[in-house]
């Protein structure tokens, strides 16, 4: 059987990009078989590659999300910078860009001005607010959504909301921003034409609060955080094991309730009494229902009280830790590791979880260093050497 080309080959992406969102949604592309020019700064570039040094002296958040993408640096206060930009969207198919409020637009590089030059392109400006309103103008980092949004009183302990531990804004409109892309591709394919695709991370990321969300807004009550428990299930929570393990079980209805007492408990008459019997009277009585499930898991290891849970068809998990995670039996099995190329020498990476069958492998380029890429490209639009070594004297490019 003939291989089928990665769906997204002969796509050109430009980004003008930094941090997160807009690099991962863009990453997304470039695994998909798109060519991915990243646009960054000549003083440092993307500023997340400062934020550690973790992934063998490479920021991690940089590595996670810049993989497979060709890196030009430009001076865009420079106007000879700015047109070669203009050159390189001149070729491309989609042009990405999250930077600060208005700072686009005073390039011309706001999704309205370039489509209604180009009426091919498929340009998506990324905020945090979205370009008018009240907050328009807010600086709008991933853990100020999470609070504006609401994720962050609904995460934590009854005492504490935490924020949560990955930047869940940020994916969010990377991954609409991923998906809206896609969606105005095919659009094209059909009508012609481009256009603009906005991306708001509040927006994102209160779509993403769901259920909650519809529960106030219909007539009920703020939930209440409850740590790893859920708020009208139980038991539904972690418990500590005799090796000082956790495991996290779900009783999702009175049947699996009268397994987890006959065959974990062993105490089958819970089965049966008023105080445990239904869902609503253990939710009632949640703190005797916790001591019974945390009495009969704290006696058995982590791996046998899984192995109990399972038995008896209890839905269950291991309180993993990250490290736990790189070393998952089930992403071993199903060989989900690879290597990318980087300047520090070849890195662990996870394949993106979209596996088309029958077609390639995603592409999981190399991580480029800062403007590895200027000379080569600037040369594919027709500059010369000596055009190249005025721009890089000058600093525009670097």
């Amino acid at each position: 059987m003939s291989t089928q080309p990665l769906p997204l080959a002969g796509i050109t992406v430009v980004a003008v990009e930094q941090a997160v969102s807009a690099p991962f949604a863009t990453r997304q592309l470039a695994d998909l078989g798109a060519r991915v020019i990243k646009v960054e700064r000549t003083d440092g570039g993307d500023f997340a590659r400062g934020y550690d040094t973790a992934a063998r002296g490479l920021a991690s958040h940089f590595v996670w999300c810049n993989r497979g993408k060709e890196s030009v640096a430009l001076d865009l206060k420079d106007p000879r910078g700015l047109d070669v930009l203009h050159r390189l969207i001149a070729d491309a198919d989609v042009f990405v860009q999250n930077l600060a409020h208005g700072a686009a637009a005073r390039l011309g590089l706001d999704a309205a001005t370039l489509c209604a030059a180009r009426p091919r392109l498929i340009a998506v400006d990324i905020s945090g607010y979205g370009a008018e309103g009240p907050y328009a103008h807010k600086r709008a980092y991933d853990m100020l959504v999470q609070c504006e949004a609401g994720l962050v009183s609904v995460t934590g302990t009854p005492e504490q909301p935490v924020k949560a531990g990955i930047p869940a804004a940020d994916i969010a409109a990377a991954m609409y921003a991923f998906s809206g892309v896609l969606a105005a591709l095919v659009r094209r394919g059909t009508t012609g034409r481009g256009g603009p695709v906005e991306i708001s991370m509040l927006e994102a990321l209160a779509e993403w609060l769901g259920h909650p969300l519809h529960h106030v807004m219909h007539g009920g009550a703020e939930p209440a955080r409850t740590g790893v428990a859920h708020a009208v299930i139980a038991p539904y929570d972690a418990y500590t094991t005799a090796d000082g393990g956790q495991v996290l079980l779900s009783v999702q209805n009175d049947r699996e309730w009268r397994r987890l007492a006959e065959q974990v408990l062993e105490q089958g008459e819970l089965a049966d009494d008023p105080e445990f019997a239904t869902n609503a009277a253990r939710v009632a009585n949640r703190e005797k229902t916790d001591d019974l499930v945390a009495r009969a898991l704290a006696c058995r290891t982590a791996a046998e009280a899984v192995g109990r849970l399972e038995a008896a068809g209890i839905a269950c998990a291991r309180l993993n830790t990250v490290g736990d995670v790189a070393g998952h039996p089930q992403l071993a099995a199903r060989d989900r590791w690879r290597e990318v190329e980087s300047p520090v020498g070849p890195l662990r990476a996870l394949l993106p979880p979209i596996n088309l069958g029958g077609g390639q492998e995603a592409r999981m380029g190399a991580v480029p260093a800062l403007g590895e890429h200027t000379r080569a490209t600037l040369r594919a639009l027709g500059m010369t050497d000596e055009q190249l070594a005025e721009l890089r004297r000058d600093g525009v490019i670097a």
